[in-house]
């Protein structure tokens, strides 16, 4: 993987002096920066070294009112070249360089001190001394310094030495194969048309790819790619990367968007971020505070709330949500910088740990749990790291996209310890087709509610056999991903916790019991209905000698239809079983000899009145038994391109 390095220091230090020194290459291209002699944008080159190697470099302005294109250009290097001038040493832009590369998560690097050929020794000594002082307990403390001259060329080839050195110390392991290039110059070459340029963070990018423009959504297609100003085929991780885009002019691209392959990357409004507030703060981040955050190559502003406190003291460490006016994406691990408002200036950053998140409230259930959870995100493994973020998910479980999101993980490696934790149950793919997994707390939470739901259905109906399916799913399942309705209901089938019968579902040790009353009035109701046989009572007629309303003679009723005693023809009108497989039989019959049947024609067969002729037709095209054409019947199973 290719290496970038980032320069750092204080403006007039001489960074982009020291690498045109270094590289031949001048990153100050604008005619602005030539004519104020000063660093304005991100200046890009390389250095090559031996065996075929090349270090990317990252130029980043000193002066202290483009701090934030500091930021952009530091997100993504590996390591960085503090640079101190020898005539001036340590300046408030070294302090605040250092302190954004330390929150950015830099971990490695050296110091420059330039210009020693316009001092003496007995001072350079000195400002060995003070550098000394000023990195003591920051990552650079015990760094190698290099005091050199890109002028006399004094101290240039261990310095490039050095270099070298690092580049095939550090090859860095990319984090993952999610393609995410953040766009930190907007241009346009002619003859080609829209070109960004920006360091690739991880993945790869081929030509001919289409790629999704983020935020926003819109797709375009890789033109053509450059590396260091030579065109390739693909572009891996690492690498200072320009892309020339198809069907996009300048206007609909800033610094700060995000190139990225379609629907890999999931925006959202709110983060959850392991916040730490610079010990150099001079008052604390209060809660709500609005700020300039940076995230990659982006700024925009953002309100930072704290679930367990009022404020964040210099020198501490929280949970913090950042919510942002429109979604913003990230991935787990990503560092972010934030600077107050007023007056602008570094005070706090951080680590990304939930870049999809919710809104986190004191008053919420389980609030204490989630603080928890993300307090174990930072240090936990990439296993433990899956099966919080899908603790953290709950009911809504999470695409296997959207878990490469949240962990950062390699594709391959997430789907082998998706299969651990599935052998352990603590993770289930609830929708193999959309890959979508929750957790083995989640899976229990619910079937317990399954089972109380059903539990307190059986209670409410006693005389109903069992739910249900479509019942189940719009009660207790409403608000649930379908897909997981039908997974927990299965599961609780399979394991025996539910008893299936058809389309109904109840608890295992459910039986209809009837009281005695009951009992009479189910004997009283099947024999009427026996005696009525092809021409059963009104249930009014029934019901009024017995003193009793449908309404409380339904639960019987019901009974009688689960079991498969009585048929419901329509509302109100009831068949006996044998009666109605005596009709069937008939109307079976008569389709022996006949091709149709009309109602004059069921009547004369049935010797039935209107009343009961019409509805038992419709009654018999609802069960598939004939087919409507027109004014007559045919029996269904000889119709030609039956859709059944």
């Amino acid at each position: 993987m290719p290496v970038v390095m980032g320069t750092a220091g204080h403006i007039d230090h001489g960074k982009t002096t020291l690498v045109r020194a270094l590289t031949g290459i001048d990153c100050d291209r604008l005619g602005e920066e030539k004519r104020r002699g000063i660093t304005i944008e991100l200046g890009f080159a390389f250095l090559d070294l031996p065996d075929d190697r090349r270090l990317s470099i990252v130029d980043v302005p000193g002066h202290e009112k483009f701090v934030k294109n500091m930021v952009a250009g530091a997100s993504g290097i590996d390591f960085v070249m503090l640079v101190i001038a020898a005539d001036e040493g340590v300046m408030p832009q070294t302090r605040e360089h250092l302190e954004i590369c330390s929150l950015l998560g830099i971990r490695t690097g050296l110091v420059a001190l330039t210009k020693v050929d316009m001092v003496d020794e007995e001072w350079l000594g000195l400002v060995q001394e003070d550098v000394a002082e000023f990195l003591e307990g920051s990552f650079l403390e015990g760094a190698p310094v290099f005091p050199v001259s890109a002028a006399a060329g004094t101290g240039m080839d261990a310095l490039r030495g050095h270099l070298a050195q690092m580049e095939k110390e550090l090859r860095p392991e990319r984090r993952s194969d999610l393609f995410r290039l953040p766009v930190d110059r907007v241009f346009t070459m002619r003859g080609h048309g829209t070109v960004v340029t920006g360091t690739m963070i991880s993945g790869s990018v081929t030509l001919g790819d289409e790629i999704e423009l983020i935020p926003g959504g819109r797709r375009t297609k890789v033109r053509g790619l450059q590396s260091h100003g030579a065109t390739v085929e693909v572009a891996p991780a690492g690498r200072r990367t320009a892309v020339n885009l198809s069907g996009l002019d300048v206007d609909d691209i800033r610094r700060g968007d995000v190139l990225a392959l379609p629907d890999t990357l999931h925006p959202s409004e709110v983060w959850d971020v392991r916040m730490t507030c610079l010990s150099s703060a001079s008052t604390p981040l209060k809660n709500r505070t609005e700020v300039h955050f940076h995230h990659g190559s982006r700024e925009l502003l953002a309100r930072l709330y704290f679930p367990d406190r009022d404020r964040l003291m210099p020198g501490d460490t929280c949970i913090c949500q950042v919510r942002f006016p429109e979604p913003v994406a990230a991935v787990f691990g990503d560092r972010c910088v934030v600077r107050s408002f007023s007056p602008l200036r570094t005070v706090a950053g951080g680590v990304v740990l939930n870049p999809a998140s919710a809104m986190l409230r004191r008053r919420d259930a389980r609030f204490d749990e989630k603080l928890a959870l993300l307090e174990e995100l930072n240090d936990a493994d990439s296993e433990r790291r899956i099966a919080i973020h899908l603790e953290l998910a709950g009911d809504a479980g999470c695409s296997f996209s959207l878990l490469r999101v949240l962990t950062d993980m390699e594709s391959k490696r997430l789907e082998k310890t998706l299969v651990k934790l599935g052998s352990s149950q603590q993770a289930f793919v609830f929708d193999k087709e959309d890959r979508r997994y929750v957790s083995g707390g989640a899976v229990e939470r619910l079937s317990s509610s399954c089972v109380d739901y059903l539990e307190a259905y059986h209670r409410r109906e006693p005389l109903r056999q069992g739910l249900v399916r479509g019942e189940l799913a719009s009660g207790w399942g409403r608000g649930l991903h379908p897909r997981l309705v039908h997974f927990i209901t299965e599961r609780l089938v399979r394991t025996g916790r539910l008893v299936a019968e058809q389309d109904l579902v109840r608890l295992p040790g459910h039986t209809v019991s009837l009281a005695a009353d009951q009992q009479g009035l189910r004997e009283t109701l099947a024999a009427a209905y026996r005696q009525g046989a092809t021409a059963p009572p009104n249930v009014k007629d029934v019901l009024d000698p017995l003193g009793l309303t449908y309404k409380e003679a339904a639960g019987v009723f019901k009974l009688m239809l689960d079991e498969g005693v009585l048929i419901r023809v329509k509302d109100g009108l009831f068949y006996d079983a044998g009666a109605m497989e005596q009709l069937k039989a008939m109307l079976e019959k008569w389709f022996t000899a006949n091709e149709d049947i009309g109602p004059n024609e069921f009547r004369e067969l049935t010797g039935l009145s209107r009343k009961y002729v019409i509805p038992l037709l419709e009654y018999f095209d609802r069960e598939r038994v004939t087919m409507r054409i027109g004014d007559k019947r045919v029996l269904r199973r000889k119709t030609r391109n039956d859709p059944a």
